[in-house]
């Protein structure tokens, strides 16, 4: 019998150490980037580094780097290379022209997973204008580049027609789906009028932290959820009822790092759910080695959007796959998260500091109570005051 499933396409990862970004950073961004090529539905053969004062203007790596790659390239007849960074066009051109195979950064690589993951119109409407904007100031050599490697990962969507490849009909189609979008932002700004004043709560956090499963569990409801970045890109609002108190409670597209800015941009109503919230939910992922730079990549994002002053509930979840590392008493090396028992991790400044905070596992339901009573108690302080004669709920 002839297998007829399709053959997963095969990558290598490229990324820069730098004064900016030092060998650990690199590594985890590489991992990082891993997850997201596997997301995308590549295999991935091989890393590559390189120690720059500054990436090359031309080609981003060195020459002797570049014929390295070429000749692994060649030798395992690779389908593309992806940089962890966001090229030129004059370097997306020069390297593709060196190793004569299909070259994505990381920007189009994300933007690969948003075609691919949106199931709505709208969606797919803001996954489309952000594509096109990518797409346009890279056409000079893209008409070569989409006639030797047509479809595939990173030419998803307005990647594989020819027209496309027209400077003039891609400005008049972002213009059109500018449009297309402003109206949708009128129709969600008249849903969002409709819900009333009813509190409304947003889960945040980065990608593949668990916001879907705890919307899952919050609201008794089937919103998907996996063990890939960017599962949910379209947003989920649901009535939650904790006690006799309802409240609004809405999962949103997960934050990451070196998120492309034309991607917020097309995403800006997905973000106003998060700018309009009471409450906002910070789910972070305690199991997560770098947890903490996690949640600076969204603090820093709150701010982007204008919606860092909103108050904030700290939820550590995945508590049942946290791991420490015993420190020995010969190691000088000063202590660090990765030494902390969770119960040290508990009563850490890391936990004082994002007052309030809780620590759970939605898989395994642990502290699932104390979360509702903590959330139940925050959104009682707002309906206080927004609803002074409904103290009968209470």
């Amino acid at each position: 019998m002839i297998d007829t499933t399709p053959k997963a396409e095969t990558a290598i990862l490229v990324g820069v150490i730098t004064k900016d970004q030092d060998e650990n950073q690199v590594a985890e961004y590489l991992e990082e980037l891993a997850f997201l090529a596997d997301t995308a539905g590549a295999t991935v053969k091989k890393l590559f580094t390189q120690k720059l004062e500054y990436p090359n203007p031309r080609t981003f790596i060195g020459e002797g780097k570049l014929a390295e790659i070429a000749a692994y390239v060649k030798e395992n007849e690779i389908d593309f290379v992806v940089f962890d960074d966001e090229l030129t066009p004059s370097q997306l051109r020069n390297i593709e022209r060196e190793l004569e195979c299909k070259i994505l950064d990381r920007t189009n690589l994300i933007l690969d997973i948003f075609a691919k993951r949106a199931q709505t119109s709208y969606a797919k409407t803001q996954v489309e204008l952000a594509q096109y904007q990518y797409l346009l100031p890279r056409l000079v050599g893209m008409w070569q580049h989409l006639e030797r490697q047509r479809g595939g990962i990173g030419l998803r969507g307005p990647g594989e027609t020819e027209i496309e490849t027209d400077r003039r009909v891609i400005r008049t189609k972002i213009s059109k789906l500018k449009e297309q979008l402003r109206k949708i932002d009128k129709q969600m700004i008249t849903q969002r009028k409709n819900r009333g004043q009813m509190i409304r709560v947003s889960l945040i956090g980065y990608t593949n932290v668990g916001k879907s499963t705890i919307m899952n569990m919050l609201s008794k409801s089937e919103v998907f959820a996996e063990n890939k970045l960017f599962a949910t890109l379209d947003i989920t609002v649901r009535k939650v009822v904790i006690g006799n108190l309802p409240f609004l409670l809405s999962d949103t597209v997960g934050f990451i790092r070196k998120l492309p800015h034309h991607l917020v941009e097309s995403f800006k109503s997905t973000l106003d759910e998060v700018r309009e919230a009471d409450i906002l939910l910070h789910v972070v992922d305690i199991s997560h080695p770098s947890f903490e730079d996690q949640i600076n990549v969204v603090n820093e994002t709150l701010q982007d959007i204008k919606a860092g002053d909103k108050p904030v509930f700290i939820i550590f979840n995945k508590i049942d796959i946290y791991k420490f590392t015993p420190k020995d008493t010969d190691d000088l090396n000063p202590v660090n998260q990765s030494n902390w028992t969770l119960e040290e991790m508990q009563n850490s400044w890391m936990a004082k500091s994002n007052s309030p905070c809780i620590f759970i596992s939605a898989i395994q339901k642990t502290n699932i109570g104390l979360l509702r009573e903590t959330l139940y108690q925050k959104v009682k302080e707002i309906h206080i005051t927004r609803f002074p004669h409904d103290n009968f709920l209470y």
